[in-house]
């Protein structure tokens, strides 16, 4: 399976997006809502900013924020229903833009109902997702649960879906995912599976899980960590370790996403612009948080309605947005642009050639071309060449 190779996506939460209530006990709405309708005014700007796939957050009915599953195959009525999300998925192929859904199969709220599938204590009590008493882990060694995930991801892809975002991957046997993916890839050999991992042995859990990526953390770490430090050395001991994992898979690579601080909160707009330049011209398969392209901010805090900065509800069109983040969104537009000329980047190790606590200069080279990539944390500033002359530059 090759298209994935190509792909930059645009990572969005829905429900945030489009302003949809999450508080637990707000008052439900009549019917549904039709939200989504949202999102197909912002297709075009996927394709203006240069990226072809679409990353949603969960749009099944749920809870609260998405993640406590009540029903997957209903569209949450926060969002709309089935013809919205076909609406959707038209949009997307009529622009080319491959579609990814977010499906939470490790665990459900409470109220999702097959109490007989849930995981227990050796005393009988439900196991809760990490301490959260609002989330039931699915007990997946019981065969009913394997035939409703599959169920599940087939009744998606049927609709217009090319893969699935696994939330909590990190949390499930990976011999669960080994039974269920050959089974959804029999009826769909060209759907693509991605884990989000926080840490551990990548390579050995894409084996034995037959995942084709995994969310690559270390990476988003040592890029924020070592611009925000100004120590270059996080980020090429990072960058050696994520030149091993292309022997077994190309990693997801991102700087933001709705479950962390936003780049530029933690290292200012130039620091988010150097940010950028790395997810660009390094191997994996990036992603674009909403918003980052235009240096939005905000902060993750670990506390009731502590994600509500870096799930903000988005404007009906692009062209509402202020004009204070339009240089960093022409600065994405060219470094997607690079990475459009030279696909090869996707699995192509990187070489560091210098290397000092604010300054690193690092190369890849395919096909008889080239691109090297000079950043400079503590003047702000980064310089890009390609073999074939063409020069980027920030600022």
């Amino acid at each position: 399976m090759q298209w994935p190779r190509t792909v930059i996506w645009w990572h969005v939460y829905p429900l945030g997006f489009t302003g949809a209530p999450i508080r637990e006990g707000a008052a439900r709405e009549s019917g549904p809502q039709h939200r989504l309708e949202h999102l197909l005014g912002w297709l075009d700007h996927v394709v203006e900013l240069g990226t072809n796939g679409l990353l949603l957050g969960p749009v099944f009915a749920s809870d609260t924020h998405g993640y406590d599953t009540l029903d997957h195959f209903r569209i949450d009525p926060r969002l709309g229903d089935d013809a919205d999300f076909d609406a959707l998925a038209a949009g997307c192929r009529e622009r080319g833009i491959r579609l990814v859904l977010d499906g939470v199969f490790n665990h459900v709220a409470r109220g999702f109902g097959h109490e007989d599938w849930w995981r227990r204590s050796p005393e009988g009590h439900p196991w809760f997702f990490e301490g959260h008493d609002t989330l039931v882990e699915f007990d997946h060694h019981k065969p009913e649960v394997r035939a409703y995930t599959v169920e599940v991801m087939n009744h998606w892809l049927d609709r217009g879906a090319d893969g699935w975002r696994l939330d909590a991957a990190y949390a499930v046997d990976p011999a669960f995912w080994a039974a269920v993916l050959p089974e959804v890839r029999e009826r769909h050999p060209e759907a693509w599976f991605l884990g989000e991992v926080i840490h551990g042995d990548y390579p050995d859990l894409v084996r034995r899980s037959t995942l084709d990526s995994l969310t690559q953390y270390e990476l988003w770490k040592a890029t924020w960590s070592s611009l925000s430090d100004q120590n270059f050395f996080e980020l090429d001991w990072t960058l050696r370790r994520n030149n091993e994992l292309l022997d077994t898979f190309w990693p997801q690579t991102f700087v933001g996403n709705h479950d962390v601080t936003r780049i530029a909160s933690r290292v200012g707009k130039d620091g988010a612009a150097l940010a950028a330049a790395v997810l660009c011209t390094v191997p994996g398969i990036p992603s674009i948080y909403y918003g980052d392209e235009f240096g939005y901010t905000g902060e993750k805090f670990d506390r009731a309605g502590g994600d509500d900065q870096v799930r903000p509800v988005f404007p009906a069109s692009p062209a509402d947005i202020s004009a204070l983040g339009r240089d960093l969104f022409a600065w994405y537009q060219q470094l997607i642009g690079l990475r459009r000329r030279h696909p090869w980047l996707v699995d192509t190790p990187i070489e560091v050639r210098e290397l000092e606590n604010t300054r690193i200069r690092y190369a890849a080279g395919a096909d008889g071309q080239e691109v090297v990539t000079e950043l400079d944390v503590a003047a702000g500033t980064v310089r890009i060449g390609s073999s074939d002359g063409e020069e980027l530059h920030w600022p």
